[in-house]
């Protein structure tokens, strides 16, 4: 889609900075300490060496938001105001897939759910009035799209299917439930807190109970389904990822009016993990944003030990982790609503201690002067600290406990490396020496292409990504007339590569390399040279994803090589024309062996008549004979057998 800024688009997803002329920031598809993702406008393309992912911007929202080719033309028809016609929406409408039929659904239900709170009596004065009562705003409640379900046994369900939804996308989204093949309100009587991924799309809901009922849990979730998987999803992030990004934190809350109310107090950096404890995936989508989570803990959280887990896993991503202990009785809804905004932002930050201050005060109070309680609880904090995979920072973790208690810094680091190379033992093949020393850390990521996982047929993918970068290149090439007379003319690589695979009989075996090269054929035809967005929005999404893969233009040498130490290299933009040579060489060479392997093959197969057996030796020698030519090319001597 052409009106689409990919960089705009990304940037939804994506924390990215400019580098030169393109965009970096870490991977949103795996984990990695140094960015090496890259989104390059001029071509409309992104490409993340972590991963070996890349394309246009459609394949970018296919590969991180799981959407389908048609739901990712519509969701940027939607975002640019494209309109598509009613006709082909129509014409599609049964061929939607499970995931966009949910998020139809979805966002069915939530429209539903916020009318029924803001348009009907019951709504306004059960639902709305019980946020109002919590304190609520109403620009904070629409910012969440908060609604309410009725009480009605089947109200939501029977309107929806009355909609045309369908009784078994009603029931996988978790909207309604059955009993004795009858359906009812999954939500019913509950205010609704809608959930969001990072675009903004509804993706699930949770639901508080308000009547008096002991045997009704007080919250209720969405089940799991192909849109909304818990582990990997943070109440709230659509809402607080630029602040997150501006303010390089982000408040970790635990429920769904905590980060309301956190919102409302001006803390617009606060996310949740409602309904899960909190997981490594979790982490890394945070990480996308922010190397800083300050976790939120209520005063009279029986569960604060219990979520240690939760601090070792971000230190163990190679984050800063702080931490911030509400009085006694107080969670941050209710001492946001206490204390007034100005006050509660000053106590946030007054009060986020270091995860080494949190741990050692909160422990050791424990230990009441008990010197083997003090022992066991001061291992536990090394143990914490073990888990950090940077060494200076480590090292640096260790002198502070060392001052905070009273400890020999020598004596600490001593049963941290005692505690990291037990677990590098118990998590070593059988096979493997014992560990002598702790493990090593971990390297970067190389940013270079090589560094990507190679497909099938290297030396054609090397091709492509010549033609792509360099087919524009004018190259002189000698041409006979009619007459006998030589003649120089200049052509584009690109020109002269498609000739040479035409007049070489090469088919090329890879099938996306071979759509490419159609498509530069078709242009060539047509007197024009493909631009590089048409490349990057090829219909086929395989075809425009293997281009942002072959495109080396996101790395180039320092100019202060050449100014400052007077060192100069050849480049391969200065001899483009000797790339190409080499590599039509190497695969002309890998076609010949290929024939030979299907000649052989055909000699040996028994009862083939003796002149074909000649023939075929004939064949065989012809293809040793251009072998050789081949192989001169190379400079390759070849030994007589």
């Amino acid at each position: 889609m052409q009106a689409a800024l990919i960089e705009e688009v990304v940037g939804q997803f994506v924390v990215l900075k400019k580098s030169g002329s393109a965009y970096k920031g870490l991977s949103p598809f795996s984990s990695e300490k140094t960015p090496s993702f890259f989104v390059v406008p001029a071509k409309g393309i992104f490409k993340d060496f972590s991963s070996g992912k890349g394309g246009n911007v459609v394949n970018f929202l296919m590969e991180h938001e799981k959407m389908t080719y048609p739901e990712s033309l519509r969701w940027l028809a939607a975002k640019y105001g494209i309109e598509i016609e009613e006709s082909e929406q129509k014409s599609e409408k049964e061929d939607h897939t499970q995931r966009e039929a949910l998020s139809v659904v979805n966002e069915f239900a939530r429209k539903f759910f916020t009318d029924q709170m803001r348009l009907t009596d019951e709504g306004r004065s059960v639902g709305l009035g019980y946020l109002r009562q919590r304190g609520f705003r109403d620009d904070i409640i629409e910012r969440f799209q908060c609604g309410y379900c009725p009480e009605g046994w089947d109200t939501f369900t029977q309107t929806a299917l009355r909609a045309g939804h369908q009784k078994e996308l009603l029931l996988q989204a978790g909207l309604s439930k059955e009993r004795d093949g009858n359906l009812y309100d999954f939500f019913r009587g509950r205010v609704i807190f809608p959930i969001h991924n990072v675009s903004g799309k509804v993706i699930a809901f949770g639901g508080r109970i308000l009547r008096s009922d002991a045997k009704a849990p007080k919250y209720v979730n969405s089940p799991e389904t192909e849109l909304y998987v818990k582990s990997r999803t943070l109440y709230g992030l659509a809402q607080a990822k630029n602040a997150i990004v501006k303010l390089e934190n982000c408040y970790l809350a635990e429920g769904y009016t905590d980060v309301m109310a956190l919102h409302q107090a001006g803390v617009e950096n606060a996310v949740a993990s409602a309904g899960t404890s909190l997981t490594e995936d979790q982490i890394r989508v945070i990480k996308r944003y922010t190397n800083t989570i300050t976790v939120l803990y209520d005063g009279d959280s029986a569960g604060i030990r219990a979520s240690f887990r939760g601090i070792e896993m971000i230190l163990a991503q190679g984050m800063n982790v702080k931490s911030v202990l509400f009085p006694d009785g107080e969670d941050p809804d209710s001492y946001a609503r206490k204390t007034g905004s100005e006050e509660f932002q000053r106590f946030l930050t007054e009060n986020a201690k270091d995860f080494i201050v949190f741990k050692s005060d909160l422990l050791l109070a424990e230990a009441q002067g008990d010197p083997i309680k003090r022992a066991d609880l001061i291992r536990d904090i090394v143990r914490t600290i073990s888990v950090v995979p940077n060494q200076i920072q480590r090292a640096v973790y260790v002198q502070q406990c060392a001052r905070l208690l009273d400890m020999d810094e020598a004596i600490l680091t001593a049963e941290a490396n005692r505690i990291i190379i037990e677990r590098s033992k118990a998590n070593r093949p059988a096979m493997a020496g014992p560990a002598t020393e702790p493990l090593p850390e971990p390297s970067a990521p190389d940013d270079s292409i090589a560094a990507t996982v190679q497909p099938d047929f290297p030396e054609e993918i090397e091709l492509l990504r010549l033609i792509v970068n360099y087919g524009k290149v004018k190259t002189t090439v000698e041409i006979m007339d009619g007459e006998g007379n030589v003649q120089e003319n200049d052509f584009a690589l690109a020109e002269v590569l498609s000739y040479q695979l035409l007049t070489m009989g090469i088919q090329l075996r890879h099938e996306k390399v071979k759509k490419v090269l159609e498509f530069y054929r078709v242009c060539l035809a047509n007197m024009r040279f493909p631009e590089d967005r048409e490349l990057a929005n090829h219909p086929d999404p395989e075809v425009s994803a293997l281009v942002a893969g072959v495109d080396n233009s996101l790395h180039e040498l320092d100019p202060k090589w050449e100014s400052k130490h007077n060192i100069f290299t050849e480049t391969e933009n200065m001899v483009p024309k000797r790339l190409v040579e080499d590599i039509m060489t190497r695969i002309q060479k890998i076609h010949i062996e290929e024939e030979q392997k299907e000649v052989l093959a055909e000699m040996t197969v028994e009862g083939t008549p003796d002149e074909e057996v000649d023939a075929l030796q004939s064949r065989y020698k012809s293809l040793q004979d251009r072998k050789k030519v081949v192989n001169r090319q190379f400079g390759t001597v070849i030994l007589p057998r």
